[in-house]
């Protein structure tokens, strides 16, 4: 098939049901996936991959040591995997990811409003690519005089969405935030 030949639009219900990374260290990842962002461990094959979820899913993400046990990232420049990303539900759920990363000493790549969705870039501790992310509501979606959604770029203000937990929790305010992505 070619760009030009018509196709078939793929049925609207299917979903990404998960993602699964190669990883050097398997402890060290299920530290920062389970440890960091929250996720629960659902089951574990030896030393060598475990799966983890949200909410009692069989697994969103897969980790396993097969063909990279001791490895390094790829090189810059080279093809594979740009990010995975992992929707949250509210700003809220978003904000506490962010909380968890500030307590945890891990920096982020970025920080973007891109008018559908807010976002957090990130390196997990593979160099994996990881987007946290909340879409907004689709009615508050920006749109063309078309109707044609108009996503955008602009730097996200994270003490605002720190506010978001300040409430519930001491959320530590940030100095400096980090570059558009």
């Amino acid at each position: 098939m070619t760009t030009d030949e018509p196709s078939r639009p793929i049925d609207p219900m299917v979903r990404i049901g998960h993602v699964h990374l190669k990883v050097a260290d398997l402890e060290r990842a299920l530290r920062f996936y389970c440890g960091v962002l929250g996720f629960e461990l659902t089951q574990r094959y030896g030393t060598q991959a475990a799966f983890v979820s949200a909410g009692g899913y069989h697994h969103h993400i897969g980790l396993n040591t097969w063909e990279s046990l001791g490895g390094s990232p790829p090189p810059p420049g080279t093809t594979g995997l740009y990010h995975v990303a992992i929707l949250y539900p509210t700003r809220r759920a978003l904000a506490d990811a962010l909380q968890r990363l500030i307590v945890a000493g891990i920096s982020l790549d970025g920080a973007s409003d891109h008018g559908v969705s807010e976002a957090l870039y990130l390196r997990d501790p593979d160099e994996n690519g990881v987007e946290l992310y909340w879409d907004r509501p689709k009615e508050a979606w920006p749109r063309t005089p078309q109707g044609e959604i108009a996503m955008f770029t602009r730097r996200l203000d994270l003490n605002d969405l720190l506010n978001e937990v300040e409430a519930v929790t001491d959320a530590p305010k940030v100095e400096e935030g980090p570059k558009d992505l």
